[in-house]
């Protein structure tokens, strides 16, 4: 549930169409000759799922199975226990919980964290591909394994098979775990945690589920003893209970089922009848609950309207027919919503809606926006006057057509790619079956019904389901401020006012805008093909423009309904002076604001209607670039889009320009508020210098924006098309994309007296100096609840005579550290939750010839009162690396993890972008780099094929004995002669700090000196979108 909505762009992006219900739009002539079905609005859909084998052990176990080639040689596990937090008892609160971390430590065949190494050494990574999440109604375990060996599935279901049945829960392994339980609620108990708690406590007030969150209590955590978790785990982990889920690339689905019955076929069902699950309530009522919560780190104010209704199901024709009708309301409504944050003096910044299931037996309608600091008052009532608006006027059969046209292409987009669909998605349907008993129908036939229903879904029907944003249906209203000014009786005032209106229909009907019909006025003439070469070894085509723009373009099959692209061109913020550098940096989002593509974003999303074509720029340190995500048939209105960037001359208006200054006030606010901020910012000033680069920006540095030289800087960074190389990727029909290409890419005009565009060699360097001593600081912030973030760093330098391996040692040395680390601070002292290890190579300018220079961080959360010494840790385990180098078995597993998320890159999984589009994504990266790479002298198929070669050679030649020669090469040897460290530690308050004092003694001097540096990992630079994640908790 979301409890602010996203960042104030247009809903998918600048120019990403209106907001739709998923996902993008397409055209298709298989889905226009798909036929219709008579059907009866009482028909059933079909109980059992549909394209899997499906069906029930001797002993309870339900199990679902299907085969499915995407990706490639890859199974999409599951194992789900209709069992969560809000069977726990008083004292239980955090077992279901705990019991989900424990299943990862030890079970009766595998020990001390054995199962996260067995995974890890078959190329399934901890996090990306092993894990699981608790709810207040389930747990679930997911695996992501490979099967193209012998013996993988079998012992990837094994494993499930274990935590069925089989977790080890002895007082050793409980008292391993609870430093991570500890640390996962610690960092639950920053400001957005906090807001979330007391929503979900306002909202399920009168039931069990607002005492029963997933993370527990701290003293439960702390206290517990292993006889409490293992009664919880006997009473309620029963195969009658579970299910288990298979979908991947196996030819023979039977034969899946013959390993499930294997490995869960003998387990016996208990010889007592186990308990049933009992049903919890959400009491109705009324009378709307109100809430001003305040809290001193929010990232800025919210309004929150949440409206509770039975949760239902979806069981007949017309059960889905209404769930279309209800889609469309939002959707109609989020239109509406988003084009009333763009105008002038809007009542908030952002707001949209939708309805979410909560808990079993509850959903919820939710709307949410971000406004003003003292906004929220009237944020409320233009929210709850656009609901108002809509049970007395309805949409008009303009907005429901648009609406119509968005959830059509959307579902043309699944019916195309039906074939292509993850794994991991359709295991996540067979999941809800399960869970919530949502029906599985199949997309050919769920296809023919939305195609037969959606055209006859009137406009009343669809504003009937505005009366669920009633505030006399179950409403919860609640307003977030970082500083009180809304009052219950504000709150309360603002309902009467509008229900009145209401009542006395003086709310006027909705002012629709005039959209124009074309996106380009004037047809541009198109350009021509001035060279063109083939590079046979990428299965790509290069062709330079008569304007002087390179476009690359290679065809692909691996998505019958995507084309991706992106355009760069060197020069970029870091050629800019101090004095300028603040209003150029705001450029992007000035323009933004304004339209980059001529029309403001609010005509532009009526513009794109139907369609899904998606396009924004990004002015970095060194590159500017514009990147695009369409369909094959709207690949024209894409290229129109860009088009439009190069020619559209961007004019600041004082009503955007004030929206943006708003936006950033608050934000710049919030940074402040921010326990994290004062953290980050001496991270960058102790690692990369007291630049301005780095700085960050103040009020004052705000009131000297010049919006007129923002929009001129963008307005320049794309307008030359001869600086720009272009690579598309994806579903081209060259004899129909080459005319499009040359008519709207080549169509660009040329710059006259165009200054010759910047080459790699020719950029100014970010000011990069990496302390040459030791530095270990303590940043002491103001805090609600103690937290701790801990960044350790160390400089990296890769010289240019070794660049070609080093760049890939890098990422090897970066994933070992990771591991390592991992093992020592969680799986050995159960300290921390989780650790990333970042590696920046950004110090110096992308020349040729250059050495690169950066750093490599280890970031984690932890116990303030243990950071120092877990830092210590961290130095103890790269130095023994650094010293004797790792085992032959990290090694192996480091190689089996890197070629797994190779082999996903060349096809599909979750671990990076969108895991329906990573092929192309995939092709286009790596097309990009080696246009980017230094080795690129013209010819972009033999840089492929370097690149190929250098990682290749790597891969040969890692041993124990070149992975420690790479850790004492990259980084400083020994390393604890170079690092910096800085902690955010809380603000000690006054009798705290005289308390100290009174106990000092010398012992204390160096533990203090020891305390080092964390990361920020959530420096808000926009008004940020917060997550409900109090509901489900990953593990």
């Amino acid at each position: 549930m979301d409890l602010l909505p996203p960042p104030t762009d247009a809903p998918a992006g600048p120019a990403s169409g209106a907001p739709g219900p998923g996902r993008g739009l397409r055209r298709g002539v298989g889905f226009r000759s798909l036929k219709l079905v008579s059907v009866s609005m009482d028909e059933a859909l079909p109980a059992d799922p549909v394209g899997a084998a499906y069906g029930r052990l001797a002993n309870g176990l339900t199990y679902y199975v299907r085969s499915n080639p995407k990706p490639r040689m890859r199974a999409a596990l599951s194992l789900a226990v209709k069992v969560g937090s809000v069977v726990e008892e008083e004292e239980e609160r955090g077992v279901a919980h705990i019991v989900e971390h424990l299943a990862f430590s030890a079970t009766s065949r595998y020990t001390n964290h054995d199962i996260v190494k067995f995974l890890e050494s078959i190329g399934a990574e901890f996090g990306a591909c092993q894990n699981a999440l608790t709810s207040s109604d389930e747990t679930i375990y997911e695996l992501l394994v490979p099967v193209d060996k012998p013996g993988l599935l079998s012992q990837a279901i094994s494993v499930l098979a274990e935590f069925s049945s089989e977790v080890r829960v002895s007082a050793e392994d409980l008292d391993k775990e609870r430093g991570a339980v500890l640390e996962e609620y610690r960092g639950g108990r920053n400001a957005a945690g906090r807001m979330q708690d007391s929503h979900w406590t306002l909202l399920f007030e009168g039931s069990k589920y607002a005492e029963r969150l997933p993370i527990g209590t701290e003293k439960v955590i702390r206290t517990v003893t292993h006889e409490t978790v293992k009664r919880f785990y006997q009473k309620w982990y029963h195969l009658s209970n579970m299910a288990v889920f298979a979908v991947g690339d196996f030819p023979d689905t039977q034969a899946v089922v013959e390993l499930i019955k294997e490995h869960f076929g003998q387990k016996a069902p208990p010889s007592l009848p186990p308990p049933i699950i009992p049903e919890f309530t959400v009491p109705s009522h009324e009378q709307p609950r109100f809430s001003c919560f305040v809290e001193s780190e929010a990232a800025g104010s919210a309004v929150v309207i949440s409206c509770k209704m039975p949760a239902g199901g979806i069981k007949t024709v017309k059960d889905y027919r209404d769930s279309l009708a209800e889609s469309m309301f939002h959707c109609a409504l989020n239109q509406r919503l988003f084009k009333i944050s763009r105008r002038k003096d809007p009542p908030y910044f952002s707001c949209s809606s939708a309805a979410d299931a909560l808990v079993r037996p509850v959903k919820a309608y939710i709307m949410t926006s971000s406004c003003r600091e003292k906004g929220t008052v009237e944020a409320l009532e233009s929210m709850l006057l656009e609901v108002a608006r809509v049970r007395l006027h309805g949409f008009s059969d303009r907005e429901i057509s648009i609406v119509r046209a968005l959830m059509m292409s959307e579902m043309e987009s699944a019916y195309l790619e039906r074939d292509q669909m993850q794994s991991t998605s359709l295991r996540d349907e067979f999941l809800q079956h399960f869970l919530r008993e949502e029906p599985v129908v199949g997309i050919e036939y769920e296809a023919q019904l939305q195609k037969t229903l959606l055209p006859h879904i009137s406009s009343a029907e669809v504003a009937k389901f505005a009366e669920n944003f009633s505030t006399a249906s179950s409403c919860v209203i609640k307003v977030v401020e970082p500083r009180a000014h809304a009052s219950l009786e504000d709150l309360k005032a603002v309902v009467l006012k509008v229900n009145t209106l209401e009542k006395e229909k003086t709310i006027p009907p909705w002012d629709e805008e005039q959209i124009p019909e074309e996106i380009v006025a004037q047809t541009p003439e198109p350009g021509n093909i001035v060279d063109k070469v083939e590079h046979p070894g990428i299965g790509a085509t290069e062709m330079v423009l008569s304007n002087g723009m390179r476009v690359c373009y290679k065809c692909t099959d691996f998505l019958d309904d995507q084309v991706v692209f992106t355009g760069f061109a060197y020069g970029g913020l870091s050629e800019l002076s101090e004095a300028e550098y603040t209003s150029c940096s705001m450029g992007s989002t000035i323009a933004g604001e304004i339209g980059t593509f001529g029309y403001r974003p609010s005509v532009l999303m009526d513009m794109l209607a139907g369609k899904r074509a998606e396009v924004g720029t990004k002015v970095g340190a060194y590159m500017r670039t514009f990147s695009g995500d369409c369909s094959p048939s709207d690949l024209e209105t894409a290229l129109q889009l860009v088009y439009q960037l190069f020619t559209t001359n961007v004019e600041p208006r004082e009503e955007e320009v004030k929206i943006v200054m708003q936006m950033a006030e608050e934000a710049i606010y919030a940074q402040e508020r921010d326990p994290y901020t004062a953290f980050a910012n001496r991270v960058r000033e102790i690692n990369y210098g007291n630049s301005y680069f780095f700085k960050p920006i103040r009020i004052s540095d705000l009131k000297k924006v010049d919006p007129i030289r923002a929009c001129e800087y963008f307005n320049n960074c794309f307008k030359d098309p001869s600086a720009f190389t272009v690579v598309i990727v994806g579903k081209i029909d060259p004899a129909i994309s080459l005319p499009l290409i040359l008519q709207y890419l080549g169509g660009i005009p040329r710059v006259q007296n165009a200054v010759q565009p910047l080459s790699r060699d020719d950029l100014r360097g970010l000011p990069f100096k990496f302390p040459a001593t030791i530095i270990r600081e303590v940043v002491r912030s103001p805090m609600v609840e103690a937290q701790c973030f801990v960044q350790l760093a160390f400089p990296v330098v890769l010289k240019n005579t070794m660049m070609t391996e080093d760049i890939h040692y890098v990422g090897f040395l970066s994933k070992l550290l990771e591991t390592r680390i991992m093992q020592v601070l969680r799986f050995k002292y159960g300290q921390i939750y989780s650790v990333n290890v970042a590696v920046f190579l950004g110090g110096n300018k992308p020349s040729r010839t250059g050495d690169v220079r950066g750093d490599i961080s280890v970031n984690f959360s932890c116990d303030p009162d243990i950071s120092s010494k877990l830092v210590d840790f961290v130095l103890e385990e790269i130095s023994y690396l650094q010293a004797e180098g790792p085992s032959e078995e990290d090694v192996s597993t480091i190689l089996e993890i890197e070629q797994r998320a190779h082999e996903n890159g060349l096809q599909v999984t979750a671990l990076f972008t969108s895991e329906k589009s990573q092929e192309n994504y995939f092709w286009l990266d790596r097309i990009l780099r080696s246009y980017q790479s230094r080795l690129f002298s013209g010819d972009i198929g033999s840089t492929f094929q370097f690149q190929e070669e250098g990682r290749a050679k790597v891969r040969e030649a890692l041993t124990p004995q070149t992975m420690q020669s790479a850790l004492q090469r990259v980084l400083p040897f020994p390393c604890r002669n170079q690092y910096t460290v800085v902690i955010l530690m809380p603000k000690s308050s006054c009798w705290a700090s005289m308390k100290s004092l009174l106990s000092w003694s010398p012992s204390g001097v160096s533990r203090d000196a020891k305390i080092l540096a964390g990361v920020a990992g959530a420096l808000v630079l926009a008004v940020s979108l917060w997550r409900y994640s109090r509901s489900a908790l990953r593990s």
